[in-house]
């Protein structure tokens, strides 16, 4: 047999099929096994005719052995079969006879066993997917499955914010008249509009006509405290009085001497004299005169001012830094580049005869911890004249802003080398463990502005019961109240001092030479409004002309 058919036989088209199922490349060292033991038994059987039938019976049984057992076996044996062949062309066709007849012999079980194998394979898919079929009738379970459920459907319980209180009505925070808990959806209806994107605002606030300019408070607390203002101690040019009757003298008469022995009348009753009491009057514009007549009596000059103003206008700015909730307001004139802050009583509603007790307490406490040169020793307090009055006029810068300002100070104290200084008094109601951190959040707040701005290093303050006893004293350093609440973070002073420059800045650089505004921080509270004003006081409109 020549090469060519040998190739013919063992690449055929009646082989493709099954060689392209059953060859394997990574069989080749078992390939050449086989063909080194065709060989060895192709010589065997040159030697005797006897022994070369036994070698082919041999060969060819170990070839179907082999080809039984795997595929690729099957086709080694063939080629070494017609290996062996090519070697013992002259032998004999009875070998190559029975190496044909085992080698189709072999191909056929191959063939009949790979089409068993793959009718198995997919009888088997079958059987699995009838298997899978959950809905169908032989599952019973689903079958006897009810099309309602016997368990409830399980209610979450609502979720109350406990946090803040004070949030609600529109936008993000409690839906009104309803006991479903905080939504987390806008309320339904009309609702306002994000800031800044086509709408007002605040909404149902319309914007007054008389509406010039606002400070929008954008900035953090956190970013306000990164600040150093500079705060330049006050230093007291001159002083005024203001005695019963109305009179003003432009020295310091009225000013009183604080009593240091204030721990002995422990246990005195702030109601004592209410009935004589005479309450203050509302001099509105006037007193905002008397300052400006002192200013001009004593020739301070006031080129190199930036604002001249009672304390209490800017005890009102600095606070606004923490206390959101307070209005209040302010007019601002500015003349000759200065700009002058007249102070606004905002209208109040009638107080109660509680409320004008309370205000007497303070009064009262004033009267017994300040020596009285016309009060006899045990004698009683009696004929409290709130409108008598010492002011001292103050000179200040705060950032670059110089201020010249005007402070009424309750007395006065001296130190052993014969140095004056001034005591703050106030009066508060005692503590207790719920009213301890609002005390110190607001009140102590606007202690400490008030003494700090005037550079008065001592606050004492009576604690007084619910029915006006004074019950202890506490004497205070002003410039130790921030450390006190400085571990509780409930504010800074350093804050408000930033704050009031931002306000400063702003106001003196948008109001105009000969120009009448009014400053006004009221409800919602977010902002400073700056509106124009019908006219100039009279006291400020003479003080001009006469300098």
């Amino acid at each position: 047999m020549d090469f060519a058919q040998q190739a013919m036989n063992l690449f055929g088209e009646e082989d493709d099929d099954d060689d392209q199922n059953c060859r394997n490349d990574d069989v080749e060292e078992d390939e050449e096994h086989q063909q080194k033991q065709a060989r060895q038994s192709s010589s065997s059987s040159g030697a005797s005719s006897s022994g070369a039938s036994s070698s082919a019976s041999s060969s060819a049984g170990a070839s179907s052995s082999a080809a039984s057992s795997s595929r690729s076996s099957s086709s080694n044996h063939s080629r070494s079969s017609s290996a062996s062949e090519e070697d013992n062309e002259n032998d004999g066709g009875e070998v190559r006879s029975r190496d044909n007849s085992n080698i189709n012999h072999n191909r056929s079980s191959d063939t009949n066993y790979n089409n068993c194998g793959k009718e198995n394979y997919y009888e088997n898919l079958d059987e699995e997917e009838d298997d899978k079929d959950l809905f169908g009738s032989d599952n019973e379970d689903y079958g006897k499955t009810p099309v309602n459920s016997p368990y409830p459907v399980p209610v979450l319980p609502a979720i109350r914010n406990t946090n803040n209180h004070m949030r609600g009505g529109f936008g993000r925070g409690r839906w009104q008249h309803n006991n479903r808990g905080p939504g987390l959806l806008p309320r339904p209806g009309p609702y306002p509009q994000r800031p800044n994107f086509g709408g007002p605002k605040f909404f149902n606030a319309p914007r007054d006509e008389r509406f010039v300019s606002e400070l929008k408070f954008s900035k953090s607390e956190q970013t306000l405290a990164r600040k150093c203002i500079a705060f330049q101690e006050p230093c007291e040019l001159a002083c005024y009085s203001r005695i019963e009757g109305g009179g003003v003298f432009f020295d310091d008469r009225s000013l009183r001497l604080f009593k240091r022995l204030i721990t002995q009348d422990i246990g005195f009753d702030l109601n004592e004299g209410f009935d004589t009491f005479i309450p203050k009057k509302d001099l509105g514009s006037e007193g905002f005169g008397d300052l400006l007549g002192c200013i001009r009596s004593k020739n301070i000059p006031l080129q190199n001012m930036h604002f001249v103003t009672y304390r209490n206008n800017l005890n009102k700015i600095l606070a606004t830094a923490y206390i959101r909730h307070e209005p209040w307001e302010m007019g601002v004139h500015k003349r000759n580049g200065v700009v002058y802050l007249d102070v606004h009583k905002l209208p109040e509603r009638p107080q109660s005869e509680l409320e004008r007790r309370r205000c007497y307490w303070g009064y009262c406490f004033e009267s017994l911890a300040t020596e009285d040169p016309t009060r006899g020793d045990g004698e009683g307090i009696h004929h409290v004249d709130a409108n008598v009055e010492y002011c001292s006029v103050l000179k200040t810068k705060l950032g670059a802003h110089r201020i010249l300002m005007g402070a009424e100070m309750d007395c006065c104290d001296s130190t052993d080398d014969g140095r004056r200084f001034y005591v703050e008094l106030k009066t508060s109601r005692e503590l207790d463990y719920h009213t301890e951190e609002r005390f110190e959040r607001e009140k102590l707040l606007k202690f400490w502005i008030q003494s700090f701005l005037a550079g008065v290093p001592y606050i004492v303050i009576g604690f007084r019961d619910d029915g006006g006893r004074l019950v202890r004293t506490e004497r205070l350093r002003t410039k130790e109240v921030t450390g006190r609440v400085k571990m509780k973070n409930y504010w800074q002073g350093g804050v408000c001092l930033a704050f009031a420059d931002e306000v400063l800045c702003w106001l003196y650089g948008t109001v105009k030479e000969n120009e009448d505004y009014i400053l006004q921080f009221a409800p919602p509270f977010t902002r400073l409004e700056l509106l124009q004003a019908d006219s100039c006081p009279d006291a400020i409109t003479d003080h001009v002309d006469q300098l």
